[in-house]
């Protein structure tokens, strides 16, 4: 097979109630496309038949593929292998809740003709939308963090934890080959990655479907900061040796 445009990579912990109409919406969009495309399912040892309901899909779907593994790593871990597993010219990730829609892609593409080799979707940039709105505790405690975030490791890059990421084959296999973390800071730390690697990074407004039932516990939230100190003091230690 010729190696695609895209490839998307999804990584699913216990999604076996979300993942089918995502892949049927995935695929329904990128099929009138004019660009190659392929997509992974990273499950990430789900408890649930997320992996049983991927492989139905498998015949249905063409270019759909399975990465099965059996042990609970995080979502950082599932994004990493897919990363590094997939050969697109550029590779995507996105929530198996289709909280952001594949659509929003194409937004992505003008900015790659202009030298950038990652993306990210934004909730908080001129532009983006999301419905329904948070509630305004969870939107306080969203942007003090993103404040932390940028203070610590990314001035200016606003909504690091958005789950809807592109990277050029080559920020990929560079950027997921150095990253450490498994959890939530995942995106953090793959980002400031490609910030020491001079990578140019745009961010751009998406429309977010918020699922109240999908927010993320408090403790992620102290997980993700305690994650950015770690990634601050490897960087200042260069254990990614990057210089």
């Amino acid at each position: 097979m010729a190696r695609p445009f895209l490839s998307v990579i999804i990584p699913a912990y216990n999604e076996a109630k979300r993942l089918p109409l995502t892949l049927i919406d995935i695929d329904k969009h990128l099929e009138q496309q004019e660009y190659s495309y392929d997509i992974t399912v990273v499950n990430d040892g789900s408890t649930d038949d997320t992996a049983k309901i991927t492989s139905r899909f498998i015949p249905l779907i063409e270019n759909l593929k399975l990465i099965d593994n059996k042990e609970h790593k995080g979502k950082g871990a599932a994004v990493r292998l897919g990363m590094l597993s997939v050969k697109g010219t550029w590779r995507l990730f996105m929530d198996a809740d289709n909280s952001t829609s594949i659509v929003e892609f194409n937004k992505m593409i003008p900015y790659f003709k202009e030298g950038y080799e990652v993306a990210i979707g934004s909730r908080d940039v001129r532009g983006a939308r999301m419905l329904p709105r948070q509630p305004w505790y969870r939107w306080l405690i969203g942007n003090l963090g993103n404040l932390l975030i940028q203070a610590i490791l990314l001035p200016k890059v606003w909504d690091t934890q958005c789950g809807f990421k592109c990277f050029s084959d080559e920020a990929a296999e560079k950027i997921f080959h150095l990253t450490k973390v498994d959890g939530w800071g995942f995106d953090v730390e793959a980002l400031a990655i490609a910030k020491a690697l001079n990578y140019k990074i745009k961010s751009i407004p998406i429309f977010w479907a918020n699922n109240p039932e999908r927010a993320v516990p408090i403790k992620g939230y102290l997980q993700t900061l305690w994650e950015v100190v770690k990634v601050r003091w490897w960087l200042w230690r260069n254990t990614y040796n990057l210089k």
